[in-house]
């Protein structure tokens, strides 16, 4: 069986929002992490994955979300969770990952939540 995904990459003044349609698992993770960089995050900002669409997630899509949290902090920025499914919202419980991604039920609440670090 052939899973796809399909990845939709847009910025806002907050920062960058990738929303994630389909599954992602180990054919389709190598494509969210290649699109990392491309997202354009800076010092500050906040980077928001949109998982609305998503409906399927294996180890490898949970590693590739924590890869996005990583590059995240590496540019100094944070991430956020959006609309995350209930089946992904489950394994987040059990593995310990929700107190690691703050979560939103859409991208514009994420986006309205992001404060500016203080200086």
């Amino acid at each position: 069986m052939i899973r796809h995904l399909t990845l939709r990459t847009r910025t806002t003044a907050k920062g960058a929002v990738i929303e994630l349609t389909g599954e992602l698992d180990h054919r389709t993770a190598p494509e969210v992490r290649a699109a990392l960089p491309g997202a354009g995050l800076e010092a500050g900002q906040q980077l928001v994955l949109d998982l609305a669409g998503l409906t399927f997630c294996d180890s490898s899509g949970i590693t590739v979300l924590l890869a996005a949290r990583n590059h995240a902090r590496a540019a100094d920025a944070s991430i956020a969770l959006a609309a995350v499914p209930d089946h992904l919202q489950r394994i987040f419980r059990v593995v310990g990952l929700e107190h690691v991604f703050p979560t939103h039920p859409t991208a514009g609440a994420a986006e309205a939540a992001w404060q500016p670090p203080t200086s």
